[in-house]
């Protein structure tokens, strides 16, 4: 589902500011976005330490997702993510909150051990309608995601 140049225009102009969303993760959390079209490997794709994205060619690394509301696709790879999500959330460098495309169950059970809010299948491809740096609250108890 993604969205036309025209549809994108008059979503940035304000004229829709809130997207229903399916919930995951229940959880509420608000801050700064960090998008990506490319799917996360928690294991080995992040240093766990940091929250810095430490995957070569992927269009996030060197960036951190400590303290963000992390946008993508959906996760990838190993089972051990949903451990690695949780290791990130003990090290104080997990994510404020995610929101996937479609959450795959190593993302699923991640953010739902860690207790990190997480959402999906937005109404609008949150990939193509957020940007990073946007102001976003992720209300994963009412199911929506706001720009704010």
């Amino acid at each position: 589902m993604l969205i036309s140049p025209i549809e994108d225009n008059n979503f940035r102009e304000g004229k829709m500011t809130k997207l229903k969303a399916h919930i995951v993760s229940r959880g509420r959390a608000e801050g700064d976005a960090l998008v990506t079209s490319q799917p996360i490997s928690f294991l080995g794709s992040i240093d766990m330490k940091t929250g810095i994205v430490i995957e070569s060619g992927h269009e996030l690394a060197g960036k951190s997702i400590k303290g963000k509301i992390l946008v993508f696709p959906g996760g990838k790879g190993s089972t051990v993510g949903s451990y690695a999500i949780y290791q990130l959330k003990k090290n104080g460098a997990a994510p404020l909150a995610m929101i996937n495309i479609k959450a795959e169950p190593i993302v699923a059970v991640g953010a739902i051990i860690s207790d990190i809010p997480l959402v999906d299948c937005v109404e609008k491809n949150p990939v193509t309608a957020i940007r990073t740096g946007d102001k976003v609250l992720v209300d994963a108890i009412v199911g929506s995601v706001e720009i704010l």
